[in-house]
């Protein structure tokens, strides 16, 4: 099952998440390794670094272009490794041409209007 329309998750509340939980999410590839199939993708919010595993079995192959910004379409999966959770990607993008802080913002903007949505919607039905 997927996720609803454009709900991205930042790399920071990955490891939060549920086992089996569908994520999207973004991150700079700072290493791949093709013979395990495993990505590890960075992002840098306020001062603290989040990094996440991404299995990449089921979008192999791939041309990786370390150091370029991706979009990530996965599931969540709880290991017992060091970080924890593995997100098994059913869909890798590059994006490197994005706006990330901009593209930020306006996942903080969604998901307020989502919120203030989703209580008028519980107002109008008492």
């Amino acid at each position: 099952m997927l996720p609803p329309p454009a709900v991205y998750h930042f790399p920071s509340e990955i490891s939060t998440l549920k086992d089996g939980a569908s994520v999207r999410t973004f991150g700079r590839l700072t290493s791949y390794k093709p013979d395990c199939s495993q990505a590890i993708l960075k992002d840098q919010q306020s001062s603290a670094q989040c990094h996440v595993s991404v299995q990449t079995t089921l979008v192999e192959p791939f041309q990786p272009m370390l150091g370029a910004q991706y979009f990530v379409l996965g599931e969540i999966e709880r290991t017992n490794g060091l970080s924890g959770v593995i997100l098994r990607a059913r869909s890798l993008a590059c994006v490197e041409a994005i706006d990330l802080r901009l593209m930020q913002e306006a996942i903080v903007e969604q998901r307020s209007f989502f919120t203030s949505r989703s209580e008028l919607n519980v107002q109008c039905n008492l």
